[in-house]
């Protein structure tokens, strides 16, 4: 079968705005390439300073939208609002992780409330709906409603919810999480979790129940 490609992504790879020369071989691919859009990667990491960096780029450039990456670590996206002000250009994704599937379509309401520490509950019932399947939920809470949860449903729920994604990222879209201090000072360790399913796999059936 002949599949077509109706889209071209030119990635240039990481360059600094101070480098001219670096600067003037973006120039000159744009004039050649004639791109339909070019969008500015920028780390959210780097606070502030990508603001700066977001106004050089449009500048020499002309950015038609920017892409927000490392949204899953500790950085809040503060700069997202500063570089909209600065550049006038829409953050069009948000990085929420290394892999494909965690490149999500930005939406400012959400990145207020991530901000404000108010959590990120769309973005949280988003990735259950995705992840989880409804008719298995159901049958579970009928066991909770008939007090018969036991390890094997412990072990199904644990592995559901380890498919939403890391724990403290989770727990950091529940409003008002985001402003505990305790909670910014734990670091969940993944391995613990898979040490739990290994406890539980290694019982019978008899002891599960």
């Amino acid at each position: 079968l002949a599949y077509t490609r109706d889209t071209v992504i030119i990635d240039t790879a990481g360059r600094l705005h101070i480098n001219e020369e670096l600067m003037e071989e973006l120039k000159a691919i744009k004039k050649n390439v004639k791109p339909h859009e070019i969008l500015l990667v920028v780390d959210a990491m780097t606070g502030q300073d990508a603001v700066g960096v977001a106004e050089s780029f449009n500048k020499d450039l002309g950015l038609d939208g920017v892409i927000l990456t490392k949204l899953d670590g500790d950085a809040r996206g503060g700069a997202a609002l500063s570089i909209k002000a600065v550049t006038g250009c829409p953050i069009k994704f948000a990085g929420m992780g290394e892999k494909l599937d965690a490149l999500e379509t930005f939406h400012p309401d959400r990145m207020a409330s991530r901000i404000l520490g108010m959590g990120d509950v769309m973005s949280l019932i988003e990735k259950a709906s995705s992840t989880i399947d409804l008719e298995q939920a159901k049958e579970m809470e009928k066991k909770f409603r008939k007090d018969d949860f036991n390890l094997d449903d412990f072990l199904e729920q644990l592995q559901q919810v380890r498919k939403l994604g890391p724990l403290d990222q989770i727990l950091g879209m529940l409003p008002g999480m985001g402003n505990l201090k305790k909670l910014q000072d734990v670091k969940i360790d993944e391995k613990e979790l898979s040490r739990t399913e290994a406890i539980i796999r290694s019982m019978t059936k008899k002891e599960r129940r």
